[in-house]
Formats: structure tokens, sequence, C-alpha cells
């Protein structure tokens, strides 16, 4: 009996929701902890790398538990509830990480929760993956459902690529608004000496060298939702030495300056950064930075300097995340709601002799078998190269493009890279294999991301900031992502008969186990690599890492001003997410080139001595 529509559809909305999950994580978690509850970077590092190659190796363990698992129920269905109801639940405790915690006590949360998440994942992962031969019959039928599920799959990922940010916005900003915690502190003449610095910013958003220095008498700060910012960034473990640093990107504004209309943010033509030495400050320093024409209107008012000013800040930090945590609960209950339908929907029709492979068939496979070995090197290599840019890609547009629409150019950014990769897989692939060979076609798709990263750092280093101008590089670069996920797994199919031929037995389930573990160990380098970056360049902590009590002032002084991150990190910013990958792809193309032996040529003859 062939599979109802009904059966279809309840498997593929599975995939969506367990893909909503696995990209909340995979995409998310580096930012939660190291932005916003100010972990360590390289410690949140080393912790996504141990638990994703923890993850990778638990695998075929929980493959043989799977295996051996008899109920009424089936083998497979019972751990795919409990695998879903825990992870759901550990997704939710990942992001709702206590802010008052010691530094040491949030890393520590953020270990146990992300490789507790893992663990439940692969308990759900296996057995969905593997239940498909109990409820069909027919290769081809698998093949269909396995294709249909992969789509869905991609369809989950993109939703939460494209909604997160803005999503996460939204109900942390609720979420921050009843909150018993938003304390409001008030801090003027009164108790803080304020210096204060009017900075002019040119067409492009970018400070000049003009700017004006007021009397910081004539200033009162308002600052709301911000006392978990306080808790947790004047803790002197994570390199702040008692400064607080309220970033432009971090913090929602409101500025009045006596003759001027209100200003708020606009997409980065007025901003502001203020940092003080403690949450009860007694030093201040103000830097507000002025499009052109309300520069010109405070330089003509200032007269003896002194300008009544009014800043209302909201810590958008808090609400952020307050925004993860309801965020995530939804899509914990959506994922359980999709399982269950799955669950509900799906009948094992028959039993299944799961076959899974241990660690330790999986090294022997590839040890005996150098084009397999070959594969799976070119794999970690070009999936580390886009992980390593899709993990700072954030704070490229948080930090570096800036302005207070950031969370909508990133958000259209991300809908129109996911849309392109999809594209490329279902429309372009097709299109390119009927005139060229999968080894030419893997060469353009290597080339154009190549090419997409050379175009990304030249626009990122000449000042470009329009969202739509880095299409241009999204194209190249998820273009050829896309189609290199079909092409790798073309190739890592061929190498089951080349081993057949070479070691006379075919181990296709050992290597393709082992697509599942080198895709997972590519996502842990690639995190460990960003974590690294974050910490050399300072990015999010600059400004408050280099000052304390008695030198606040010394950074405006030297500078002029204050900035988000500074020159260096916003060049290491822009290198990491760009040259970093682009070497690696280079050193892919190379390894393969010298090592990958399985033409289309070489395949038809294996194919004729197998038969024969």
């Amino acid at each position: 009996m062939r599979l109802t529509f009904k059966e279809k559809a309840a498997y593929g909305l599975g995939a969506v929701g367990k893909d909503m999950v696995y990209m909340l994580s995979a995409s998310y978690v580096l930012y939660y902890y190291q932005d916003l509850l100010g972990v360590n970077a390289i410690t949140m590092g080393i912790i996504l790398l141990v638990a994703r190659v923890f993850d990778a190796f638990n695998d075929p363990f929980m493959g043989v538990i799977v295996a051996k698992t008899k109920t009424r129920w089936g083998k497979f269905r019972p751990w795919l509830m409990i695998g879903t109801i825990t992870n759901a639940v550990l997704l939710v405790l990942m992001f709702s990480a206590p802010p008052a915690a010691s530094a040491g006590g949030i890393a520590a949360y953020a270990a146990v929760t992300y490789i507790m998440w893992g663990v439940t994942y692969t308990m759900m992962d296996i057995p969905y993956w593997s239940m498909v031969p109990a409820f069909t019959r027919s290769g081809r039928e698998r093949e269909g459902l396995s294709a249909l599920a992969r789509s869905c799959a991609g369809v989950g990922s993109a939703i939460i690529t494209i909604v997160t940010v803005m999503a996460v916005a939204a109900l942390g900003t609720k979420a921050a608004a009843k909150n018993t915690d938003n304390v409001t502190k008030i801090y003027d003449k009164t108790n803080v000496e304020f210096t204060y610095y009017v900075v002019e910013r040119d067409a492009d958003g970018n400070a000049t060298s003009n700017r004006i220095e007021l009397d910081g008498s004539a200033i009162t700060l308002s600052v709301t939702g911000i006392q978990k910012v306080f808790d947790g960034v004047t803790d002197e473990d994570k390199g702040y030495a008692g400064v607080v640093y309220l970033k432009n990107g971090n913090v929602n504004y409101q500025l009045a300056i006596e003759g001027l209309p209100e200003l708020n943010q606009d997409g980065g033509d007025n901003a502001i950064e203020i940092a003080m030495d403690s949450a009860d400050a007694g030093k201040a320093v103000v830097a507000v930075y002025l499009a052109k024409e309300y520069y010109e209107q405070v330089k003509a008012s200032a007269g003896s300097g002194a300008l009544t000013t009014t800043i209302t800040a909201y810590s958008t930090m808090e609400a952020e995340r307050l925004g993860f945590r309801t965020f995530s609960i939804i899509i914990a209950i959506l994922f359980i709601a999709f399982i269950t339908i799955t669950c509900v929907c799906i009948k094992e029709k028959s039993t299944v002799d799961l076959k899974t492979a241990s660690v330790g068939q999986m090294f022997k496979a590839l040890f005996q078998n150098d084009q397999a070995m070959t594969i799976v090197i070119t794999i970690v290599l070009v999936n580390t190269a886009l992980y390593v840019t899709s993990n700072l890609l954030i704070y490229f547009f948080k930090y570096d493009l800036a302005g207070s629409n950031w969370q909508g150019n990133y958000t259209l950014f991300n809908t129109f890279a996911g849309g392109m990769q999809i594209l490329a897989m279902m429309l372009i692939f097709p299109i390119l294999r009927k005139a060229f060979t999968t080894f030419r076609i893997f060469y353009v798709c290597v080339l154009s991301e190549i090419v997409g990263y050379v175009i990304l750092l030249s626009m990122a280093l000449s000042g470009v900031t329009n969202v739509f101008a880095f299409f241009i590089p999204g194209f190249f670069i998820m273009s050829g992502a896309g189609m290199l996920n079909v092409v790798v797994t073309i190739f890592l199919a061929n190498t089951v008969d080349y081993g057949e031929m070479k070691n006379g037995r075919r181990d296709e389930s050992v290597i393709f186990s082992m697509q599942t573990f080198v895709v997972k160990l590519a996502s842990g380098i690639a995190a460990l690599v960003a974590s690294v970056s974050l910490a050399i360049f300072n990015i999010q902590k600059d400004g408050a890492s280099a000052l304390n009590a008695a030198g606040l002032l010394e950074k405006v002084k030297t500078s002029g001003i204050l900035q988000s991150i500074d020159a260096s990190a916003v060049i290491g910013l822009r290198a990491i997410m760009t040259v970093a990958p682009a070497v690696m792809l280079v050193i892919a193309l190379a390894f393969f080139k010298m090592k990958y032996v399985l033409t289309d040529e070489k395949m038809k003859s294996i194919a004729k001595e197998l038969k024969g």
C-alpha cells in the first residue's frame, strides 16, 4: 500500500519542526551567551566545539539503543517522542540562562544545557531518519519521502533564519515592558561628572573629525531596563574592569537637545555612545553623533558650550534576552506539536533491523577508502568556511553596518541568502548538470563562493552600507554553497562503489553516517574560529575593556570619540568573515583536485567492473 498524502505531510511536518529547533541553536546560541550575557567568547567556542564533537560520537551509540528497542508502538516512535519532549525543554532552558549568575556560573550553565540539548537532539534525530524503511516499501518511495523530508527540513531552517531576529526584538520589547526588574536610573549634574562631545557624521554615517565639546552639567540621562546589563557587564572576570558601556548596538535612545527636534536612532545618521565608570557612575563620557544638518544647528546654538540635553536610553540587550526566552518557548511548542502529528499519523508497518555503524567502523571504512577520506576532508573545509561566515554575520550587521534597523537589514539579507541556496539546489544545479560534469560543477561552486567573498570584502572595506548591494556577494556565496550540498553528496555516494571495488565490501551505511559526523565537526570548528575572532578583536566589548574608573576619559581625549568597535576590530571582523573562508575554500579546491579521481568516466568503469 502506497503512502497517503496525510502520511507524507505528517512526516514532512516533523522535519520542519526539528530543523527549526536545530537552526535556532546552531545560529544563535553563541550570540545569546557571548553578546547578551557576556560569556567569554573563547570559553563559548570551546563549549560549542566539545559539544558538537561529543554529539557526533554519540550518534552511533544512540543508533544501537534504538535498534534494540522493542515496544508495542514500535522501536522508533517512542524515542522520537521522548527525544522531542526532552529536547524542547532543554531548548527553552538553554535560552533562559540566569543573567544575575557569575561569569563562571553562566558559562557552566551554557555548557551543561548545550551538551544535553545535543544528546537529546540525537535521541530524536536518529529514529526520525531511521524509521523510513518501517513505513515505506519500495526503494523509489523511500527516496521520494527522504527527498521530501530534506526539503521540509530546509523550510524549517529558512523560517528560523528569516524570522528570529525580528521576532526576538518584538517579543522581547513586550516582555521587558512588563518586567519588574526594569529599574530606571537617573544621572545628572547632581551625581555625575559628564564629559560631552557632539560629533558630525558624513553622508555615509561615519564620524568625521568635526566635533564640539559641550558643558556636561547640562545633561540628564535616564536609563530604563538596564539593570541586568549593569549586572552583566561590571564583572571584572568578563574584562570590563568595572566600566559600563552603553553601546549604540545594544541600546535604543531618544535624544533631545535644546533647539532641535527630538532625535531617535534612524538608520545610523544619528547615534550615541555612553561610557560610565560604574552602574552608580561618578564619571561618564557621552559622544553624540549627528547628521550634518543637526550638527550645524548645535554648533550655531552652542554659544558658551552649554545646551540642555536629555537622553532617554532603553536596554535592547535585556529585551533581546527576554525575547530569546519567549521565542524558544514558541518554537519548542511547535516542535512538540509537529512531531506529535508525525507519530500519530505514521504507523510502523514492518519490522526493520536498524544497521548502525560504530565509530571504529566509520574510521576503518575511511582509512581503507582514500576517496571517501578525500570527500570527508573536503566537506569539513567547505562547510567550515560557510559556518564561520554565518556565525559572524549577525555581528557584522549589528556592529559594523550598525544602524537602528540592523535587525531588518539582517533579516532581509538572510531571506535572500536562504532563498538563493534553495533555488540553487532545486533549479540551478539540475540545469548545470545537463551541460557539465559534477567535477566541473564542483569547481564552479567553489570559485563562485571565493568570488563572492572577494566582492564582500571589497564592499565592506569601501564603506558600502546599503543592504541590497550585499545581495551581489550573497548570490555568489549562497548559490555556490547550495549546489555544493548536492555535489558532495553525489561524490560521497561514488566512494561507496569505489570502496566495494577496492575492498570487496559495500560500506554504504558506514560512509553516509560519516556525513553527519563531519557536518557537526565543521560546525564546532567554525564556532571556535568565530569565538576566538570575537575575543581577539574585542567585538561587543570594545571601549569598556580598555577603560577603568581612573582612565575613563582617556579614550575620548586621545581619539575624540567613542566607537561601537574600533577600526582594528572592524577590519578584523571583515577579514575573518571573508578572507578566512576564502582561504579554506582554496585549500579545499587544491586538495580535491590533487586527491579525488572518481570522474564520470571512472565511475562508469567501476560500475562495469562491479557488474562483470
